[in-house]
């Protein structure tokens, strides 16, 4: 009966030593994957600048632009509400001055690289501010989604850098063709890109 009652006890030394060391080893490897998550999520943070539209030339347009840079690429999520129905372009202008009435305080179309205006990625050349046209909704209403691995937010290179510019949403439609800023209207809603 001893015996059994050493054997049993033994036993139990034997679990609870195993368990310590297994709980031991579980949180080890818990402490060193979270670290590695955190070291990952580190490098792969993305920048993220968010920025309210404002109504210009007695347009009631209002809406939200998001940039978010992530593994060198820009992805733009505008969202807008208040416009007409059908078609409207959207360019980034290169001066974040909202200041006019009009928006045209925001100069041109942003093209630190000098080449004609035209239809992002076309062969005959296009300003880095050339987005392009999207659709309203009967309800005046649109989503916008760019992404281009052609801009940064605040790296410095002036051929990138969207700091320091503004997005333009216009009355019309841009024609990709009409130079030097494809005849798109009235500047109907503005934000400064500003950080």
């Amino acid at each position: 009966m001893r015996k059994v009652q050493i054997t049993a006890l033994a036993l139990v030394f034997i679990t609870a030593f195993s368990c310590k060391q297994a709980k031991k080893e579980a949180e080890e490897t818990t402490e060193e994957v979270e670290a590695t998550v955190d070291e990952v999520v580190e490098t792969i943070d993305p920048e993220v600048i968010t920025f309210s539209m404002e109504p210009k030339s007695d347009s009631n347009v209002n809406g939200e632009v998001v940039f978010t840079e992530n593994e060198g690429e820009v992805i733009m999520r505008a969202t807008f509400t208040g416009l007409d129905e059908g078609e409207h372009a959207i360019h980034l202008h290169e001066k974040a001055d909202c200041s006019s009435a009009d928006g045209k305080s925001t100069g041109g179309h942003w093209n630190p690289t000098f080449e004609q205006h035209g239809k992002w990625g076309s062969e005959d050349g296009y300003h880095k501010g050339d987005i392009g046209n999207f659709t309203a909704t009967a309800e005046g209403t649109a989503t916008v989604e760019f992404a281009t691995d052609e801009w940064c937010i605040g790296c410095g290179d002036e051929k990138k850098d969207i700091l320091g510019k503004a997005v333009i949403v216009h009355q019309g439609t841009d024609d990709f063709t009409s130079q030097p800023s494809g005849a798109a209207g009235a500047r109907i809603a503005c934000t400064g890109i500003i950080q």
